[in-house]
Formats: C-alpha cells, sequence, structure tokens
C-alpha cells in the first residue's frame, strides 16, 4: 500500500490495481473534528466529494454557531424577544424539527436550554456548580413552549426576554447527514462519517465487507475500553454520556446533560447510544433517554430505532433495550 499525502487535511491511500482508493480526512468546525472514510475508484471524485461535504460543514458553522456572532443563530438570539426575526427556511425547519422532538419527548430535549449551559458554566467553559437561585432564574427562560414559529412568514419569536436557543443537541447530527447526502450525490456508496466520534453515519460498507461499517460503544468509565460492537450500514448512531464534559464538585459529578424541567445535571445515567437511519434523530433523542431512562424508552421509542443504556447502577450491565 502506498500512502501519498496531500495539504493540509487529506490523505489518499492507492491500493491494489481494481481496489476502490481509500481517502481519509478531517476538518474542525462546529466545536467538534469531523472526520470522513471514503471509498472509490475515482481519486478525483473522491477529493471533490469530500472537499464540497467540508464547504458544507463550514457553511453550517456560519448558520447555527452559537459561538460566532454574526451567525445568523446568535442573531435569532439576539433580536427573538424584541421582535418577530425572519430565518433562513433550512434554520426554520430545523427549530419546527426541534420543537417537534420536545413534544415526542414530554419536553426531555429542549434547545431553549441556553440559560442554564451559561449559568452551569458550560458555554466556552468546563462548568461550576452554581448558586440554587441562578438555576432557578435560568429555568424562568426556558421552555421550548416559548420559542413561537411562524411557518407563512418564516419567522422566529421568544415569548420571554432572555430567552436563548442551544444548538448543541442538534446540531453535528444534522450536520452529519448533510455530509452524507452530499457524498451520496458525489457517487460516494462506502463512506463512513463521524463527528467528534458521537454522532457517526455508515454509508454501505467497507470493500471486502456487506453488513456494513465496524463502530464500538466506549465504556463510560473505563478508558479505552468497549461495551458493545455494531455494523451501520446505512445507519447512524449517536452517544450521549457523562465523561464528554463534567465537573466534579464536593465529591458529586456534574454533567452537561440538563433536564431542562428541573435545571439539574440528569442522574441514573452514565451513556446512551441510539441508532437510526438519521443522525438528526439519533443525536436529538440521546438526552431525553438518557433522562427518563429504559422503562419510558420501552413504550415510547420510535419504530426503527434501537437504544442502548449504562445506567448508573451497580451490578446492572449495560445493555441494549429489548
Amino acid at each position: 500500500m502506498r500512502k501519498c499525502v496531500l495539504p493540509l487535511w487529506l490523505t489518499v491511500w492507492a491500493v491494489q490495481a481494481g481496489e476502490p482508493l481509500r481517502i481519509e480526512s478531517s476538518l474542525d468546525a462546529m466545536g467538534s473534528t469531523y472526520t470522513i472514510v471514503a471509498y472509490h475508484h475515482d481519486r478525483k471524485v473522491l477529493e471533490a466529494a469530500v472537499d464540497e461535504a467540508f464547504e458544507e460543514v463550514r457553511r453550517l458553522d456560519d448558520l447555527l454557531s452559537n459561538y460566532k456572532s454574526r451567525s445568523e443563530w446568535s442573531k435569532m438570539n439576539r433580536e427573538a424577544a424584541e421582535q418577530a426575526v425572519r430565518v433562513d427556511p433550512e434554520l426554520f425547519d430545523l427549530l419546527a424539527d426541534c420543537v417537534n422532538y420536545s413534544r415526542q419527548t414530554e419536553g426531555a430535549f429542549d434547545i431553549s436550554v441556553g440559560p442554564l449551559v451559561k449559568v452551569w458554566g458550560f458555554y466556552k467553559g468546563t462548568g461550576h456548580l452554581p448558586h440554587r437561585a441562578e438555576i432557578r432564574g435560568a429555568l424562568t427562560r426556558v421552555g421550548y413552549q416559548n420559542i413561537g414559529l411562524n411557518s407563512e412568514n418564516k419567522t422566529v419569536r421568544f415569548a420571554k426576554s432572555g430567552m436563548e436557543l442551544d444548538p448543541g443537541g442538534i446540531g453535528k447530527g444534522y450536520a452529519v447527514d448533510r455530509v452524507v447526502e452530499i457524498l451520496r450525490k458525489k457517487g460516494i456508496n462506502s463512506a463512513l462519517v463521524s463527528a467528534g466520534g458521537s454522532s457517526i453515519y455508515g454509508i454501505g460498507s467497507p470493500p471486502g465487507e456487506s453488513n456494513g461499517w465496524k463502530v464500538k460503544i466506549r465504556h463510560p468509565k473505563i478508558r479505552d475500553e468497549y461495551v458493545a460492537e455494531l455494523r451501520l450500514n446505512n445507519r447512524s448512531m449517536s452517544t450521549s454520556g457523562t465523561s464528554e464534559k463534567f465537573f466534579v464538585s464536593g465529591g458529586k459529578t456534574y454533567s452537561h446533560i440538563f433536564d431542562p424541567r428541573t435545571g439539574y445535571p440528569a442522574v441514573g445515567m452514565l451513556s446512551v447510544s441510539v441508532t437510526a437511519p438519521r443522525t438528526i434523530d439519533t443525536e436529538a433523542w440521546t438526552k431525553p433517554l438518557f433522562i427518563l431512562g429504559r422503562q419510558w424508552a420501552s413504550t415510547h421509542l420510535p419504530k426503527d430505532f434501537k437504544a442502548f443504556f449504562c445506567e448508573d447502577k451497580p451490578d446492572t450491565p449495560c445493555a441494549w433495550l429489548q
């Protein structure tokens, strides 16, 4: 195998004659590292597909980032409490999907958690324990029911001042799905797309295999160990867990996964993984399943979804929902 290194972020491996070329490429955007591994017989097709896919990720970063003051998401957060804000139809549809997730999950998924993210110190920080009064104050500005969407005019209006929508629970999944769509349109039928390792999509199978891309679910407590293995064949998987972002105060661990109904980090779970046909769905559903647990999932998980739970209970092994 001959390895050819291209400028900055692109690596292509040339294999034996008749076998497809393999490309592996990464890009830092939207607060995560996006990685594409793809196969095709034509090197130009491979490079063009990956280049276009990452241009899309950069575009979405400019649209959805709440860290960039000029993004449309930030503009909406600044102005929607004062007046109805017309947004791009793409952003409007994404917000409508988010409100629908909130309704389906009894409010356990809620993009209006921005004030909680800030008061707990997870916005551009590692987290800290706030005063109860701060949490109560933040909760008054949280609630998907206060997001007014006008489908005719494509406008957004907040019912309360101080509201802030946070794209952290949905942005990566949406971006992965857009990357997958572009790769397929460019003729790529074998690829693995990952956003930070927590949201993954497998297109087809790697060469020489027929049942999909092998992926593993990490142990939520033990580094470099895994608790499950599965195959993704035109399917996605997302994982949310306490090991992603957390801090310890008074001997207690607080994670970044909030229950938007109480204002406090959810407890009782270490990690949840979800598989489904779309990555936006898997990313969105990991949070409410983390909060609401296995029993709720047994009666509410959508058809064709699968969920893997690692509960914070002694002697309870991680397992798929049956």
